[in-house]
């Protein structure tokens, strides 16, 4: 899901550290004291900056020494801990760099006039009235054909709340509408490692996966549109009665032609060609380097004393570009690679966080105390979502959150007669797409840092991502479309 190619998963490589020894009560006191820390600064702090603008990251430390002093007492050697620490740290490089690169891309999108020309053509051809349905179906539409729901976001996502935030729509709004589509998408794309990944861990086949999910997955986008065309009816889009003033500051600004978009078209074009996404990325990079260059001559002369400068600049740390409209100032800036900064650190303590919880075998051990209450179908069914959600809060990692609970159940479902594509099923709808709902998972960290609004914000409006555990349990307790195994 974060990307075609960022992450090569070998299943036989997926280990599942068992501890014996260590008691479910002990496996719960690192979760109790995160959760409680997070709770307390959301709640009680004022401005939830408890420990300063790194609070999260420091709060997942602080878990993970607890975790690691309940494995120290359960005789887990520090060894293991820094060696899983370091496998999970391993498994977020490429992403990392994906990141810096997403940063970059912003920046000399920005000053190459690419991101204006975006917002300006935009403005006039998405209507307010339909601009969120609209931009949950481009996500969708884009995610499916790349397989990523993290490409969508870095490239039509970023212009999205650009042209939504012009409008006057709230960015919260208009991320949960992206996210919405994208994870559609990525979920529904035969592309995407998540959804090869899941009917691996299953024993299904991929196609029988997908035309398996759309049973819960289409309703659920149906609802989504819907609620969003609703949503649409009511906002006030402040902006609409000043479009042509934006136009004009924006054609006043920026030198906007059509042939800027062969910029972006190149990049989607390499990432249907399957061409690796750091490659991808870094040709848009350079393109728009060159661009500015014959485009924008003037916005880079005014940002430094070089052209060369103003783009290195714009590559590396903030770029602000000045407009005779205030809300386009806003929407005009760009902190580059340094930007980004905030996010990867969240995503290596939250790797190390889930690196000791896996290494003292607490998160076997909390699956497995799950699976016990499985009495029914409906109770597995609840059980392997409640699974998968709790392992994207713990592990911080929507890969885990599928080949954990994956391997422990499917005995179970294959016990009670059940195909083994109801479970595979389960783990897309409970799994992947709510990875992005968690601030400090991969995915939330990601999302937000690329399109600079924060999960809490953009939470309630993601209605794709927290209605698809609902359906899938709807369909369980109504025995709808739960296929049994056909004996032969």
């Amino acid at each position: 899901m974060q990307d075609d190619n960022i992450s090569k998963i070998d299943i036989n490589d997926q280990k599942i550290i068992d501890n014996k020894e260590l008691s479910l009560l002990e496996a719960l006191i690192p979760v109790v004291i995160l959760m409680s820390l997070l709770a307390y600064n959301i709640f009680f702090v004022e401005g939830q900056e408890w420990f300063g603008t790194y609070t999260n990251h420091i709060i997942l430390l602080i878990g993970g020494l607890v975790a690691a002093g309940v494995g120290l007492f359960n005789k887990v050697s520090v060894t293991l801990m820094l060696k899983e620490i370091w496998e999970n740290l391993k498994s977020v490089f490429v992403p990392i760099m994906i990141l810096f690169l997403v940063g970059a891309l912003a920046g000399t999108w920005l000053v190459s006039g690419i991101i204006p020309a975006m917002v300006y053509y935009g403005l006039q051809v998405l209507n307010p009235a339909i601009f969120l349905p609209a931009s949950v179906i481009i996500a969708a539409i884009i995610s499916i054909a790349t397989g990523s729901s993290w490409t969508t976001s870095a490239t039509v996502g970023i212009a999205l709340i650009g042209i939504g935030s012009a409008l006057g729509i709230a960015p919260g709004m208009i991320a949960g509408a992206v996210i919405s589509g994208a994870y559609f998408g990525d979920k529904m794309s035969p592309l995407s490692d998540t959804t090869n990944l899941a009917p691996a861990m299953a024993g299904t086949d991929l196609f029988t996966h997908i035309r398996y999910m759309t049973f819960t997955t289409v309703p659920t986008l149906i609802v989504t549109l819907i609620v969003f065309s609703i949503l649409s009816t009511t906002i006030d889009t402040s902006g609409t009665t000043d479009i042509s003033g934006l136009l004009a500051s924006i054609k006043n600004t920026f030198n906007i032609t059509p042939l800027l978009f062969i910029v972006p078209g190149v990049v989607i074009g390499l990432i249907l060609l399957k061409t690796k996404p750091l490659i991808a990325l870094f040709t848009g990079i350079i393109l728009a380097a060159v661009f500015a260059f014959i485009f924008q001559p003037n916005i880079l002369d005014s940002l430094a004393d070089s052209k060369i400068s103003a783009i290195i600049t714009s590559i590396l740390t903030d770029t602000n570009i000045a407009t005779d409209n205030q809300k386009l100032n806003k929407l005009f800036s760009s902190g580059g690679m340094n930007g980004m900064l905030w996010t990867i650190f969240l995503i290596c303590c939250a790797m190390v966080f889930g690196g000791i919880m896996d290494a003292i075998g607490a998160l076997s051990r909390i699956t497995k105390e799950l699976l016990k209450i499985a009495t029914s179908v409906f109770g597995l069914f609840t059980s392997t979502v409640i699974s998968c959600l709790g392992l994207n809060a713990i592990a911080s990692d929507q890969y885990l959150a599928i080949v954990i609970p994956g391997k422990m159940f499917k005995k179970a479902y294959k016990d009670r007669g059940l195909a083994p594509e109801n479970l595979s099923r389960t783990l897309e709808d409970s799994g992947t797409v709510t990875s992005v709902l968690i601030p400090w998972n991969t995915c939330g960290a990601y999302q937000s840092g690329v399109l600079g609004v924060s999960v809490a914000d953009y939470f309630v409006y993601a209605i794709f991502n927290w209605l698809s555990p609902i359906t899938t349990l709807l369909f369980a307790a109504f025995s709808i479309k739960i296929r049994q195994i056909i004996s032969k």
